[in-house]
C-alpha cells in the first residue's frame, strides 16, 4: 500500500507519541510534529529525537511545531494521531478539527474510552480507535527510554461501526514501523480489554512510588490489584463487553471468567514491564502533572455509578490517589496500608 502521499500530523510526542513519530519518520512518512512542552520542542529542534531502544539507540531528525503553530498551518491531514493524556482528548480533537479532511481520520494513542470525546466531535465515521501494548517513558525533552522494541510493541486499531474501511487500512499500515498491528472489528470491547488491564496496576503502583513490577510484589498488593481487576471485569460483562484476545493471550488461552482479567494484569507484568517501568500516572505525578484518573479507576467508579452500585476497591484506591493530586499525600511504599485497608473496608460488610 502506497503510504507517501499521506499527510499525517502526530499531537503529542511524549513516551508514546514520540516513540510512534521516531518510527514513522524513519520509515519514510510525511509526519507533522505538534507538542505543548516547549522545552522538548526546542530539544527535537535542536538535537532531533533521541529514542532509547533496548539493544540500541536512534536518533531521528524531527519537523517539530509547538502547539501555538497549529494556528500557521493550512494543509489539512489524512490522519491525526494524538497521545496526549486523556483529560486534553477534548480541545485537541477541536484544535486539529479544521485540519482535518473531510474522509480524513482521528486516532487516539491512548489509554481509556477516548473513542466516544472523539466522536462527539469529529463524527463517529472520523474516529478510529487504538489499544496500545507498549512500555516507554521521557523525563528529559528529546529523549525517551522506549522499554519495548517495535517488534515486540502490540497495537489494536478499528473503527467504532467495526467496518473496514480504507482509512482503516491505512492507519494500519501507517504504524506498522512502530508496532505488530491487529485491525478489530470490535474497538469498544478491544480497548475495555486494556482498560481490564491497566485499572490494576496504575494507581495502586503509583501510590506506592515505585516501579510496576516492584509494586505487585508488595506484600498484601497484589490482592489489592486483582479485586480492582475483579470490579473492572463484573462492569465489563454487565455493559455487554465482549472478552476477547488482547495483549498477545490467544482465544484458546482465555478462561471464561474474571480469572481473564487477572491474566491480562499478569500479561503487562511479564510482557511490557521491566524493573525499573514507572506506570504513566506516578511519571505525572514525579513531574508535578495531574495524572489521569479518569481514564482508569476513575472511568470504572463513574460507569459503575451509572448502572447502579459500586466498585468499592476502585473508589477507595481513586480517593486516595485524589489525595495525592491535592497535595494531601506523597507517593510513597508506605502507603501500603492504606490500600489493603481499601481491600479489607470492601470485604467488611456495611
Amino acid at each position: 500500500m502506497a503510504l507517501d502521499h499521506l499527510k499525517i500530523a502526530i499531537v503529542g510526542t511524549g513516551a508514546v507519541g514520540g516513540s510512534v513519530a521516531a518510527d514513522l519518520i524513519r520509515a519514510g512518512l510525511d509526519v507533522t510534529v505538534i507538542d505543548q512542552w516547549p522545552d522538548h520542542v526546542e530539544a527535537m529542534r535542536a538535537q532531533g529525537l533521541t529514542v532509547h531502544l533496548p539493544t540500541e539507540t536512534q536518533v531521528t531528525p524531527v519537523p517539530a511545531l509547538h502547539l501555538c503553530q497549529v494556528a500557521e498551518l493550512r494543509e489539512p491531514f489524512d490522519i491525526v494521531l494524538t497521545a496526549v493524556k486523556t483529560y486534553d482528548t477534548r480541545w485537541v480533537a477541536e484544535l486539529m478539527k479544521p485540519l482535518l479532511r473531510p474522509d480524513g481520520v482521528f486516532v487516539g494513542l491512548q489509554n481509556g474510552m477516548t473513542i466516544d470525546h472523539v466522536a462527539e466531535i469529529v463524527g463517529a465515521e472520523r474516529t478510529i480507535g487504538c489499544v496500545l501494548g507498549i512500555a516507554a517513558n521521557l523525563r528529559t525533552p528529546g529523549v525517551i527510554v522506549r522499554q519495548v522494541s517495535p517488534a515486540d510493541t502490540w497495537f489494536s486499531v478499528g473503527t467504532l461501526s467495526g467496518e473496514r474501511t480504507e482509512r482503516l487500512d491505512q492507519v494500519a499500515a501507517v504504524l506498522a514501523p512502530a508496532a505488530e498491528i491487529v485491525v478489530t472489528d470490535d474497538i469498544r470491547s478491544a480497548k475495555w480489554m486494556k482498560l481490564i488491564a491497566n485499572s490494576p496496576e496504575m494507581l495502586p503502583s503509583g501510590l506506592l512510588g515505585v516501579p510496576l513490577l516492584e509494586a505487585a510484589r508488595t506484600p498484601g498488593i497484589r490482592p489489592v490489584m486483582d479485586a480492582m481487576s475483579r470490579e473492572a471485569y463484573a462492569l465489563a460483562i454487565e455493559l455487554g463487553i465482549t472478552m476477547m484476545p488482547s495483549l498477545g493471550i490467544a482465544a484458546d488461552d482465555m478462561p471464561d471468567s474474571d480469572q481473564y482479567a487477572l491474566d491480562l494484569l499478569d500479561r503487562v507484568l511479564s510482557h511490557f514491564s521491566q524493573p525499573d517501568t514507572r506506570v504513566a500516572v506516578l511519571q505525572d505525578w514525579e513531574k508535578g502533572r495531574r495524572a489521569e484518573l479518569d481514564a482508569f479507576s476513575g472511568y470504572i467508579v463513574a460507569k459503575r455509578a451509572e448502572l447502579g452500585g459500586s466498585a468499592p476497591v476502585n473508589e477507595q484506591i481513586l480517593r486516595l490517589s485524589e489525595r495525592v493530586e491535592r497535595g494531601e499525600l506523597v507517593p510513597v511504599p508506605e502507603n501500603a496500608p492504606l490500600l489493603m485497608a481499601a481491600l479489607e473496608g470492601a470485604r467488611t460488610p456495611a
